[in-house]
């Protein structure tokens, strides 16, 4: 069954993009990522003009989080408070990311820095993330403590000024970091289509030392709302959502989402983490060998700025 997607302007399987909403949402419940690092690129593979799929990318991501964040919410592990100092730097960084959105597209580039960010990005933390997970599991087996944040153990973060108490996540620390690291992940949500949980989540256990137990949902609860923002700002800025397709994503990625929570709950955190770091490797790969590989198409002709 086919459905022609007006902005795309393509007809494409619905029981596929189906199937990638699906497999997104679970991904996104069970590691507490936005998913827009899979689903941006999943599209792009089924021949999406990337513009498109970058943007689409995000609406979808607001879907799969509302599912997880209101799951986590109702177990209590979300920390609110946390939530929306990281938002108030996330919204900041999507507005920049946006124009810069804009410029790359303008000057024709966009394709090629999205390509290069993601292969960058998702391999440098996929290889970060798979290092300390071998590292986590490995001390598992041999029975020895694993723990992620050592009482009394602080590094530069800790001691930068504007602290802020955080009652539910049980720490003290400036918001500076917090809202700088909204901010890139901001950027990074308009420029790629993503939500920014495969640096957000990391970020947040390794650099600030909060405890994973409310890592994930406090995760989603940002990915939402700057999410949300990116897909409004681009539709209104550069006309590249496709409602179809961003519809047929949301419904699949919900009912995803919800089963991936589940999953979620019954892993250990070092287990998580290894899973989600061989994912991001896999994506990172297969992007950087499209980057590489003779296109079939070695030309294309577009015409522009004749004012026709």
């Amino acid at each position: 069954m086919t459905v022609y997607l007006p902005i795309a302007e393509l007809s494409v399987n619905i029981f596929i993009i189906l199937g990638m909403g699906a497999a997104v949402g679970f991904l996104s419940g069970m590691f507490g990522v936005g998913g827009g690092f899979l689903i941006t690129p999943l599209l792009i593979f089924y021949n999406i003009p990337p513009v498109v799929a970058v943007a689409t990318g995000a609406n979808q991501v607001v879907a799969s989080s509302v599912s997880g964040s209101i799951t986590h919410f109702r177990r209590g592990t979300l920390d609110v408070k946390l939530g929306s100092v990281l938002l108030v730097g996330g919204l900041l960084g999507a507005t920049v990311g946006v124009w810069i959105f804009s410029y790359l597209r303008s000057i024709g580039q966009l394709d090629l820095i999205v390509s290069l960010l993601y292969v960058v990005l998702l391999g440098t933390v996929g290889t970060l993330m798979l290092k300390e997970s071998i590292s986590a599991l490995r001390r598992a087996a041999r029975n020895e403590t694993v723990t992620l944040r050592r009482p009394g153990h602080h590094n530069w973060v800790h001691r930068l000024p504007l602290k802020m108490r955080f009652k539910k996540s049980k720490i003290y620390l400036s918001i500076i970091p917090i809202v700088t690291l909204g901010f890139g992940i901001g950027i990074l949500t308009s420029i790629m289509g993503v939500g920014g949980g495969f640096i957000m989540v990391p970020a947040m256990i390794y650099l600030l030392r909060i405890p994973t137990s409310v890592v994930v949902g406090t995760s989603l609860f940002q990915i939402i709302f700057v999410t949300a923002y990116t897909t409004i700002v681009q539709a209104a800025t550069n006309y590249s959502v496709d409602v179809v397709l961003a519809f047929i994503l949301m419904v699949a990625g919900v009912i995803g989402a919800q089963y991936g929570v589940r999953v979620g709950q019954k892993l250990r955190g070092e287990q998580l983490r290894a899973l989600l770091a061989l994912l991001v490797l896999a994506v990172a790969l297969r992007l950087a060998v499209a980057l590489v590989v003779r296109p079939e198409d070695l030309f294309s002709v577009a015409v522009g700025g004749l004012g026709y």
